[in-house]
């Protein structure tokens, strides 16, 4: 009898908890999406415009015609525009990284801090202060696909579209592993994710004229 009684209650335990957890709200996902004020200032958005031209055309001359002679490019000793050419092997301009990276953070918007300032991209500008930058990453998009294996092939655990969600480290660079609920993980495919502590743009007018005054990731 004693025995039935203990069984009895741990059950009725055990329901009591799930009837109280499954009538808890669901935390609400943390929404960043696309955001681009460069057209606010014509001057900036023709800046641009021209500055994405001369990084498709890999125009070493013109892409160092709007670095400051101060950039600040590490947080190491490469700084300023020397600095700046050394980090990004622009003796050898044909193989540099910098013209996909700087490529990439104009194309994802930003916004401006102040009437002469703008930062590229939206997931560093406009990332929430309340939120980790280090344990969470952005979703680039609408119905991106988190899959059960760092594969395209693994089946599809759920779509999300522009959550911020927490991630772990990881050493394979075409997949990022993200947390999700119960302690399960997922994969999705790195293009379609980023941490606001990637690389980074700040663009000042300075003299009326703009120039890229921070180029750096990390911090």
């Amino acid at each position: 009898m004693r025995c039935f009684k203990s069984r009895y209650l741990a059950g009725l335990t055990a329901l009591v908890i799930w009837a109280v957890s499954a009538s808890l709200p669901t935390q609400a996902a943390t929404i960043l999406k696309p955001v681009d004020q460069a057209a606010q200032q014509a001057s900036f958005l023709e800046f641009r415009n021209q500055l994405l031209q001369t990084l498709e055309r890999k125009d070493l001359k013109g892409l160092l015609a709007v670095v400051n002679k101060d950039i600040k490019a590490s947080f190491g000793t490469e700084n300023g525009i020397e600095g700046f050419k050394e980090l990004w092997k622009l003796d050898q301009p044909a193989t540099s990284s910098i013209w996909r990276e700087l490529s990439t953070v104009l194309k994802m918007g930003g916004s401006f801090s102040n009437k002469t300032t703008f930062v590229a991209p939206y997931v560093f500008s406009q990332w929430p202060d309340s939120i980790d930058a280090f344990e969470y990453a952005a979703v680039l998009g609408a119905n991106v696909r988190i899959r059960a294996k760092p594969s395209l092939n693994a089946s599809i655990l759920k779509t999300v579209s522009y959550e911020i969600l927490p991630v772990e480290f990881s050493e394979n660079q075409q997949w990022v592993t993200v947390k999700l609920n119960g302690g399960k993980k997922g994969y999705i495919a790195s293009q379609y994710i980023r941490s606001s502590v990637d690389y980074r743009a700040f663009f000042e007018k300075i003299k009326g004229r703009w120039q890229m005054t921070v180029f750096i990731a990390g911090d």
